[in-house]
């Protein structure tokens, strides 16, 4: 199996968290979770969101994650419960 590239270990990371939370980390926490100085981690989640993958994109104009399919970060009418724990929210 190839090695992670930062694209993997970032994205992995920002799904791992909105599970666990129903939130998408900002890119401070990105970049401590990572290891990195905070440019870099801003850094990471704009080269993420710069390959264009369908579902996940940015509040424009800002660092904020708006959506990583197949959850949204803003409240929309699709609610996603889960063993009785509603904290998340579909596209």
């Amino acid at each position: 199996m190839g090695e992670s590239t930062m694209f993997d270990t970032t994205y992995h990371f920002i799904m791992k968290r909105m599970i666990e939370t129903g939130v998408a980390p900002h890119h401070t926490e990105i970049a401590s979770s990572l290891e990195l100085p905070m440019e870099s981690g801003r850094q990471a989640l704009h080269d993420l969101m710069s390959l264009n993958i369908p579902g996940i994109w940015l509040v424009p104009n800002t660092d904020y994650i708006s959506s990583f399919a197949p959850f949204s970060n803003l409240p929309t009418q699709y609610r996603i419960t889960v063993g009785g724990e509603q904290k998340w929210y579909g596209q």
